[in-house]
């Protein structure tokens, strides 16, 4: 009887023994990621990003691309309006690409070395690792890391990340302000690490091109792996500071009317006198898209007026508000030249990328749907230029 017992204890200490080995706690999970980041040469994730920033949700998906060591092909397509737009990093630059549109973007910037973003894997380890205070919870399928956010704004505290026990992939984020609210949410629903790439795949005029062939679709979307995605006749990818689309341009920095056009269209509004109506004639034969006015402005503040400007033909809106801070909201669309590259940084607006400039004037500049956003102002805070721009996305022409 003695022995019957021994045994049993034996095996009950042996069996405490191996489900201690084969547990993980939060430090060997930490080195482990290291050392996947360490020796990661690429991967490709495909899922869905929600905003809850507005009244309404917003949803995108999101197709990720990484090849080391500074390439990234970024798709982000509004489930909504089913218009996708392409942040890319290659040799030649950063470039924000709206395909359906023909437009392209360019930014002199070392993003995402700067500033990660919520649905690139190298942000959300470097956000685990670089928490000592980070929580960690060992659930059925999935390790959960409870870290600090950042992502360069205020707005943003914690994040939560779960991670694939089994190969360390990222399954889900969700990202809180500092009352808990969930503001930004991204569930994978697919991640492989060491996938094969094109030699063009990052290439700015392949992207544009492949993007319109597949009617504004592209990645997952059209259910074309990044290996099928290859030239026609296995050409040698454009150079995409020499070789523009035939209807479109490639634009470096703030793009649409010119700098003298919108001084000039400023200047008009500022010396018109208080209470006037505004002007809403619209240029004849211009290329109208209403007035789009955001959902959201900052406690005290109200618009004060809006007009649509005639310069050369060319059809934009201004919207001046005032109050406990004062702005300007000024929208055209882009045309086919360049303008001198102002010096800025890049600002993560969650839908797509945008590019603050000035010092005691700023301007936040981004571009959806083919058309170009400004919002300029001496006092208002950056993260509530970024809450306003978040705002207008769902929101058509009035």
């Amino acid at each position: 009887m003695r022995r019957i017992s021994w045994m049993l204890a034996m095996v009950l200490v042996l069996s405490v023994l191996l489900a201690a080995c084969g547990k993980k706690d939060a430090a060997a999970v930490v080195k482990d990621l290291n050392e996947v980041v360490g020796e990661m040469e690429s991967y490709q994730g495909a899922g869905v990003m929600t905003l809850h920033t507005g009244d309404t949700p917003q949803q995108y998906k999101v197709e990720v691309w990484h090849q080391k060591p500074s390439y990234y092909r970024i798709a982000l397509t509004n489930a909504k309006k089913d218009v996708t737009q392409i942040v890319l990093r290659n040799d030649e630059g950063v470039f924000v690409l709206t395909p359906s549109q023909n437009k392209s973007f360019r930014f002199q910037s070392n993003w995402p070395d700067n500033q990660g973003q919520v649905y690139l894997y190298e942000t959300l380890i470097r956000s685990i690792t670089g928490d000592t205070t980070r929580q960690f919870a060992d659930e059925k399928e999935s390790y959960v890391f409870d870290v600090a956010a950042n992502y360069n704004t205020h707005a943003l505290v914690r994040q939560k990340i779960w991670l694939n026990k089994s190969d360390y992939a990222p399954k889900q984020v969700e990202v809180s302000d500092s009352n808990a609210n969930v503001v930004v949410d991204v569930k994978f629903d697919s991640f492989k690490f060491g996938a094969a790439f094109e030699k063009d795949a990052f290439d700015m005029q392949r992207n544009m091109t492949a993007a319109t062939k597949e009617g504004g679709q592209t990645g997952t979307d059209s259910g074309v792996t990044p290996v099928e995605q290859t030239g026609e006749g296995g050409k040698e990818p454009a150079n995409p500071q020499t070789a523009p689309e035939p209807d479109g341009a490639v634009t470096d920095g703030q793009t649409g009317v010119g700098g003298d056009t919108e001084q000039q269209g400023t200047e008009g509004a500022a010396t018109g006198q208080e209470g006037e109506e505004p002007t809403l004639a619209e240029p004849e034969g211009a290329d109208s898209f209403g007035v789009i006015q955001p959902t959201y402005a900052p406690e005290g503040v109200q618009l004060k007026d809006d007009q649509i400007l005639e310069e050369a033909g060319d059809y934009s809106v201004m919207l001046r508000y005032e109050g406990t801070y004062n702005y300007t909201i000024f929208e055209a669309r882009p045309q086919d030249r360049a303008v001198s590259l102002a010096p800025s940084s890049v600002v993560d607006l969650g839908f797509t990328l945008g590019m603050i400039s000035g010092d005691a004037l700023k301007t936040l500049t981004w571009m959806t749907d083919g058309i170009e956003y400004r919002i300029t102002s001496a006092d208002l805070p950056q993260n509530e230029m970024a809450r306003i721009a978040t705002s207008m996305q769902e929101e058509s022409g009035k």
